[in-house]
């Protein structure tokens, strides 16, 4: 590795995967540097678990390259795998064993040292909050609780790079936000990479973001960039007497409207060139709405891929 690349843990370039005709994945790279968790972010079928199989050694790239910590891994996968903690949607986990048991055998198979062995289960249960369910049977576990037993067995070898598809899945709230933590932990020592169709499960644990749209990269930043995007889409109006839904569309073009409270609309849609601001707060004054509140909101997820999906369709 040269030395402006001695940061990085994972650097994937122009990876691409066909089926026959079908493209999954096309020209997709990312850099991952130490203490780094980056989010792939994409609706369902956006090519996301297709990117996390390729880089983590089970899926090989039809084009592209991959290199874990300066060693290939299409040349040396065993080696480069080694430095890999997976974690796939469904955890790969044994229901019948104890957490203790399994894990045993996850830092047997990652070829553990005998003698840190006990050392790598403590070490991997308290990271996980997993301690006090050592003789439980992953069977008889939450679903949360699961899901800390398949990211255990991701860090149990201490790898360099951690790989999330999914963690949070299926889950309920409770449930979510102590996994959402855990991981924000991860990244304090090892690099993440994390993949979601969940837009604020980014914005609260990502470093980056890279969101794909039929394989391809259509938004690649560090998370302010994505605040930012996602600012200035969308703006909040109340008013006093209030119009409906359906004169405000009518009045304001361009524009879509849709009801919060009484009262109260989003307006979302927006654009430089058509800023229909000035014409809400004069048409406020004419029609004697009386305009209480008229303040910017942030982009839901689903405004944010139409924007950058319907982009993506138009350059291409």
């Amino acid at each position: 590795m040269t030395k402006q690349d001695i940061s990085l843990t994972l650097s994937a370039s122009a990876l691409t995967r066909k089926y026959g005709n079908n493209v999954a994945v096309s020209d997709v790279s990312l850099k991952l540097k130490k203490g780094e968790i980056i989010g792939l972010l994409g609706p369902n079928g956006a090519g996301k678990s297709t990117t996390m199989k390729m880089i983590t050694g089970n899926l090989a790239p039809t084009e592209g390259s991959i290199s874990v910590c300066g060693i290939d891994l299409i040349d040396d996968p065993i080696l480069a795998k080694a430095k890999i903690g997976y974690l796939p949607e469904i955890p790969p986990v044994y229901k019948e064993l104890r957490v203790n048991e399994y894990l045993k055998l996850v830092a047997r198979l990652h070829k553990v040292k005998p003698k840190r062995i006990q050392l790598a289960i403590e070490n991997a249960k308290e990271k996980t909050g997993l301690t006090e369910m050592s003789q439980r049977l992953i069977g008889s576990l939450s679903k949360g609780f699961q899901q800390r037993v398949g990211i255990a067995q991701a860090i149990i070898h201490e790898p360099e790079v951690v790989i999330l598809d999914e963690p949070t899945v299926g889950l309920d709230p409770n449930q979510i936000i102590e996994i959402r933590s855990l991981i924000k932990d991860l990244g304090e020592h090892h690099s993440v990479i994390l993949s979601t169709h969940i837009l604020p499960e980014v914005e609260a644990i990502c470093d980056s973001v890279q969101i794909l749209h039929k394989g391809k990269v259509v938004f690649d930043d560090e998370i302010e960039g994505l605040r930012q995007f996602r600012s200035g889409k969308s703006i909040q109006v109340s008013f006093r007497n209030s119009p409906s839904q359906e004169m405000l569309e009518s009045r304001l073009t361009n524009v879509k409207v849709s009801p919060i409270r009484e009262s109260v609309f989003r307006l979302s849609g927006l654009n430089t060139d058509d800023d229909p601001t000035d014409k809400l707060v004069q048409l406020s004054v004419d029609e004697n709405w009386g305009l209480t509140e008229l303040v910017g909101a942030q982009a839901s997820v689903e405004e944010v891929f139409v924007e950058l999906t319907t982009r993506d369709n138009l350059e291409t």
